[in-house]
């Protein structure tokens, strides 16, 4: 027994990784009975959770090492292209992971022009206050922004959002732009930043943003920014995030993404 749990378990070796029923059967070689069983048994003990799409590591796993093993399978992954946009912008960029209400900084990259950005790596910051906040909030569940937010939403400066209604709006203005967020003075009164998440199949993975003042004309940044996510996502080996995971908007399905990057690549799976 102990070594079929062993093999089902070793298929779970990041945190984002999501396999479903039949994938593991074919990949163990088990029966599938026998498989399922196991993993009804790793659900209940909470080393798996089982999703709609699929089953994925549970609380049990993550409090064991797991959250920091994937946020460092994360930072490796990203660390090329983060940099290779840094040099290409002259901005700042930022990397993040969602925790609940809060973003936490994986990493930042800029050189000199970094120091005058009030940032750090292992840093927090509040998720409705940034666009790396905003970018990942707006692919989560009406229902769930709600939990995360449920004693409100506290502006940190005058220029923060301070409802729960008006960060919805703002939710559903972010997926209109097909997943680019924007914020101008929102966490730190002279930053302006535009943030694209990077979309799993169930959700974001974490996020990306490039970092200015408050007058830099981000837009034309956007691009790049959404190009280097795909790029992340690509060195992952995710797969395209799926429609179903996407959030209504006042009963509406979200829009799906289009492609809005350099050689008319697809996007599908950046947010």
């Amino acid at each position: 027994m102990v070594e079929r749990i062993t093999l089902i378990m070793d298929l779970f070796e990041r945190p984002y990784v999501q396999l479903s029923l039949e994938e593991v059967t074919g990949r163990t070689g088990l029966p599938r009975s026998t498989t399922h069983r196991i993993l009804d048994q790793l659900v209940g003990m909470g080393w798996l959770e089982h999703m709609t799409t699929g089953y994925r590591l549970g609380p049990r796993a993550l409090g064991l090492g797991g959250r920091e093993a994937g946020h460092g399978a994360l930072r490796a992954a990203a660390a090329p292209v983060l940099h290779q946009l840094a040099l290409r912008t002259g901005l700042v960029v930022h990397f993040a992971v969602l925790e609940d209400s809060e973003i936490y900084y994986l990493d930042k990259i800029g050189g000199r022009s970094a120091i005058d950005v009030p940032s750090r790596v292992g840093g927090r910051a509040p998720a409705h206050c940034t666009a790396l906040g905003k970018a990942m909030l707006a692919w989560l569940t009406p229902d769930r922004v709600d939990d995360d937010y449920a004693h409100g939403v506290a502006a940190r400066t005058v220029r923060s959002i301070a409802s729960r209604d008006k960060l919805h709006q703002e939710l559903s203005r972010v997926r209109e732009r097909h997943g680019l967020a924007y914020e101008r003075g929102e966490c730190f009164g002279d930053v302006a930043c535009v943030g694209v998440a990077l979309r799993g199949p169930t959700g974001p993975l974490g996020a990306l943003s490039l970092v200015g003042e408050v007058g830099t004309p981000l837009e034309r940044f956007a691009p790049l920014a959404l190009g280097a996510a795909r790029s992340i996502l690509d060195e992952l080996a995710v797969p395209p995030h799926r429609p179903a995971a996407v959030a209504p908007v006042h009963g509406r399905a979200a829009p799906r993404h289009t492609a809005l990057i350099p050689a008319e690549r697809s996007a599908a799976g950046v947010g």
